[in-house]
């Protein structure tokens, strides 16, 4: 409550808050699909329509790719016709996806899915939206408690894990999408009474132009960023929302054994549901205690210890034939350690970056959806040409051992230069 205080009488208290839900609801939306996965599957396999691994990769992976792309537009969007327009107009578009979903029912083809999937991208879009909608009403000593209440996304996810599942098993998948559009309705009503633009007077608006991204782009560090988040964030969005397809693709038997189905097959699917909440929940929480390590060991030596424990933990995962209480341990502990390599990273880019991190915010945004994306197609890849996933884990651990080899490339260049300048651990 202490932290919160420190708002009192400050900024927009509404849009704070408006904001906040926004990103929220955006990003259950946003990764819906992951959590409805083996529902929608075996719904198109009634259909007569059997998904291949390649397809099933595919579908999970198109909003990540769209919502990542999305993010920069986006962007230029707030800057030209301001964060409010942006937010209601992106959620118009979510809502009539989500509603299109619902009332084409059984009758949906994978085609129409898969362009549905694209559109639902502008959920995840909604990153380059609510921040700076939330950050632009306060002064820059507090842009970093606001920008955390506002950017707590992630309990979105947990709880698309938790309750969509069993939405679908009494009332089916469908539903799910219209219970979310009903929510995204609300959601919309609440912007346009709650959320306001800063005025001029308060926000002095620095528009982004695409020369400020071209430039930054020629940035050898902005590559090396790039890479550090698409392993932290593209391996957290990229697990979290494959997981519980590869549970219950994996370990549907052994749910059944230990009694976890409650004998009842739609059970495994909503018990994996809530084993993939479990885990998303821990590199949701542990994020800002990522962002606090760095800040007492620095950056640097931070991501050392969270990529080098999430390289060990996929390699077995990868190469030992787990058992299922054990296998969601493992990835229990991947997932904290990449949701601490999160708040790492963005320890670090506003320190090297501090007079560009509205651009810089978007760009590795990007490459974390990216490399999200490449995650899940992977996965899906190795279960179609392999079937199974190991050369995909094995192919991820080893992105991962290339990211800790580029920390040591880069630590003694950026300690002895802008390192020093920063006055920050890094």
């Amino acid at each position: 409550m202490a932290l919160f205080k420190k708002l009192e009488g400050q900024g927009h208290t509404p849009t704070l808050f408006s904001a906040f839900i926004y990103f929220d609801l955006s990003f259950m939306i946003w990764t819906i699909l992951g959590p409805l996965s083996s529902e929608i599957i075996e719904s198109f396999a009634l259909g007569g329509f059997v998904m291949s691994a390649g397809q099933k990769a595919t579908l999970l992976s198109l909003p990540i790719l769209s919502g990542a792309l999305l993010r920069i537009p986006l962007g230029f969007s707030v800057d030209k016709f301001g964060a409010k327009k942006t937010a209601l107009s992106s959620q118009f578009i979510v809502i009539l996806a989500l509603l299109l979903v619902y009332f084409l029912g059984d009758s949906i083809t994978y085609t129409q899915l898969l362009s549905i999937a694209l559109v639902i991208g502008f959920a995840g879009a909604s990153f380059a939206v609510a921040l700076p909608q939330a950050g632009q009403w306060y002064p820059p000593k507090l842009q970093g408690l606001v920008l955390g209440i506002a950017g707590s996304a992630y309990f979105g996810v947990v709880m698309g894990f938790i309750f969509a599942p069993k939405i679908a098993q009494y009332y089916g998948w469908q539903t799910v999408f219209l219970v979310e559009a009903f929510l995204a309705m609300i959601l919309f009503i609440t912007y346009v009474l709650l959320a306001k633009d800063a005025p001029a007077d308060v926000y002095k608006s620095n528009p982004k132009k695409l020369k400020d991204y071209v430039k930054l782009l020629k940035d050898k560090d902005t590559w090396w960023f790039n890479l550090f988040y698409a392993v932290s964030f593209g391996g957290f969005v990229g697990f979290g929302v494959f997981l519980k397809l590869y549970l219950t693709d994996t370990y549907s038997d052994e749910m059944a054994e230990i009694g976890l189905s409650w004998f009842a097959e739609d059970n495994i699917k909503v018990m994996a549901g809530y084993f993939g909440a479990l885990c998303i929940f821990a590199g949701t929480i542990l994020r800002p205690i990522g962002g606090s390590i760095a800040d007492k060991i620095g950056g640097i030596k931070a991501l050392y210890i969270f990529f080098s424990i999430v390289t060990i933990m996929v390699t077995i995962n990868a190469l030992v034939t787990l058992p299922f209480p054990i296998v969601v341990l493992v990835f229990f502990i991947t997932m904290a350690n990449l949701g601490m390599a999160n708040g790492a990273v963005f320890q670090l880019v506003p320190q090297r970056f501090a007079k560009d991190i509205g651009v810089m915010v978007g760009i590795v945004g990007a490459a974390g959806g990216i490399g999200g994306t490449a995650l899940i197609k992977t996965l899906g890849w190795s279960k179609g040409t392999f079937d199974g996933y190991t050369v995909g884990f094995l192919i991820f651990a080893g992105i991962t051992v290339i990211a800790i080899a580029g920390l040591s490339i880069v630590k003694t260049r950026w300690r002895t230069t802008w390192g020093l300048a920063s006055g920050g651990m890094i």
